[in-house]
């Protein structure tokens, strides 16, 4: 089906609070007009980069900002803010030579310090960065810097071009966090003048990126405008992006049949069965795992055997093939397809000596067995259980049939469904009994999935604490041998699935309707989308 394309003149407002004094080129020009609507998800939690860790909001991020490298449309590492950076012998010196010239969205000037201010705001305490210690956890000091002592952190700004980063252990991967949204820069001047107010307006929020903030409604959209201040402004063809903030996967779907929205990554569920072979309907792999987050702290919870009778009372081969109308894949393991290990073959392949963690159909024999271990034959004495989901895609569905399948065990759920705004914070702050969750891959290494059950990690909203699993990636932090590193990251997750951490349900894909008017756009194996260097043909 084709789709009628929105066009519309971006108001003269914002064409005047674009920086005074910046020279637009012939092709600026030409871009202005060109506005792309889109829709990835409802308002984001945050876009402050230190603080999102979730995919609608890291979406926006990645066009507003840029790191010292990014990731290209093959997936591998590119130059971003830094042009050229080495590595020393022994893996421990990291040196980003910065491109000449660069600027913030204000017109102000960009230089390593900039990097050296952000990169210890994430550590900062009193910020919370849920993602601290997986990307600066091996930079040297970064324990001392965590505690409060900022300026232990390993980073030095050797001269305005020159960021200079030491590492207390090698870190293969660390050119993919040097590319990861956490780790981009903030402007200190903005940050310091507005506190934590300074990402949640248009008029405050200064970025660095292909696009800058030009207008923002709560509720109903986000308006990116070009950044002429852009290192690479002349390749951005795009005057513009709407970002519509609709929660609803039905008003989503109208909006895309009425041509105001040229992509929508909800889908009502119910409508894919009429979309198969529509060359719009995209699917395609992800790396990442839908599961269900247990509180570790709260009874009967805290006992790995009701976890594990929780696990094995489902269906999983039902919940992606018939729920999720097969555009899911059934998940015995935690971590799924996709994920590297250190020779380069699949994780999930050698994971368990090739076998699977859990069974794909439900066990009901295995999961009554290991309640009567806990003290609560055929369910008797187990109080009512509490879980909570944000109403979107499958979400809903799941929690009804989760419900069916623990009663088949004499367990009682009742279903909480929360408003995405305050379902994170929620899940994040332990304020839950067992949650709906779920992880794309930030980089291909497993360790960014297996460290979510680190009992520190920020990301752990189950508080999932064991001191064989945090031994294990310890090791695997340590070691330079990459075999004993692959060993210890199969043995954490042997010792999370044998302790029932988490319920892993299946392996992501991401399902979404594109209008084949849009051009130069792709989609990562991460679940982003990446529309900086699209077109829209008229």
């Amino acid at each position: 089906m084709k789709k009628r394309v929105i066009s519309m003149l971006l108001a003269a407002v914002m064409t005047v609070s674009m920086v005074s004094g910046t020279v637009m080129t012939a092709a600026a020009e030409e871009a202005e007009g060109k506005q792309l609507s889109v829709q990835v998800g409802p308002d984001p939690e945050t876009i402050d980069p230190a603080l999102n860790s979730a995919v609608d909001g890291g979406n926006m991020i990645l066009h507003l900002f840029e790191g010292l490298l990014t990731v290209d449309q093959d997936g591998q590492l590119a130059p971003g803010q830094a042009e050229t950076w080495e590595t020393s012998e022994d893996g421990l010196t990291w040196t980003f030579h910065l491109r000449e010239g660069l600027k913030w969205s204000d017109g102000t000037d960009l230089t390593a310090n900039d990097f050296v201010y952000s990169w210890k705001r994430v550590c900062d305490p009193e910020l919370a960065a849920p993602y601290a210690e997986t990307v600066l956890g091996m930079v040297e000091g970064y324990d001392a810097a965590i505690e409060g002592d900022l300026d232990a952190l390993g980073v030095t700004a050797v001269d305005d071009l020159t960021f200079e980063v030491k590492l207390a252990k090698p870190c293969t991967y660390f050119g993919e966090l040097a590319a990861f949204a956490t780790l981009s820069p903030v402007q200190q001047a903005t940050v310091e003048a507005n506190g934590d107010a300074w990402a949640v307006e248009a008029s405050t929020f200064i970025s660095n990126g292909p696009f800058y903030i030009t207008e923002w409604v709560p509720g109903s959209h986000i308006i990116t405008s070009k950044n002429p201040n852009y290192w690479n402004a002349d390749a951005i063809k795009l005057g513009s992006i709407k970002w519509n903030l609709i929660e609803d996967s039905n008003a989503a779907y109208s909006a895309y049949l009425n041509g105001d929205v040229l992509m929508i990554k909800d889908v009502p569920t119910e409508e894919i069965p009429s979309l198969e072979g529509n060359e719009e309907f995209h699917v395609e792999p992800i790396v990442g795992t839908y599961y269900i987050s247990y509180n570790t702290q709260v009874e009967p919870l805290n006992d790995a055997n009701v976890r594990k009778a929780l696990n094995l009372a489902i269906d999983r081969e039902y919940v992606a093939g018939t729920l999720m109308q097969g555009t899911y894949t059934a998940a015995p393991n935690f971590m799924g397809p996709g994920w590297k290990d250190t020779d380069g073959s699949d994780f999930y392949e050698n994971a368990n000596n090739g076998e699977p963690y859990m069974p794909v159909t439900a066990d009901i024999e295995g999961a009554l067995a290991a309640l009567e271990e806990a003290g609560y034959p055929n369910g008797e004495g187990l109080p009512v259980l509490h879980y909570i989901t944000n109403d979107a895609g499958y979400h809903k569905v799941v929690a009804e049939y989760l419900q069916q399948a623990w009663k088949e065990i004499g367990v009682t759920l009742e279903v909480e469904i929360v408003e995405w705004s305050s379902f994170t914070p929620m899940r994040r702050q332990g304020d839950f009994e067992i949650a709906r969750n779920g992880w794309v891959g930030d980089y291909s290494d497993p360790s960014n999935q297996l460290e979510l059950l680190y009992s520190t990690n920020g990301n752990n909203d189950g508080k999932y604490s064991s001191e064989a699993f945090d031994a294990a990636i310890d090791l695997s932090r340590e070691t330079v041998d990459p075999e004993e590193r692959s060993a210890a990251l199969h043995e954490a997750e042997d010792i999370m699935m044998a302790d029932s951490a988490c319920c892993p349900l299946a392996y992501y894909n991401d399902f979404w309707l594109q209008s084949s008017k849009i051009t130069g756009s792709w989609h990562s194996a991460t679940g982003y989308w990446y529309f900086m260097y699209a077109d829209i043909e008229e």
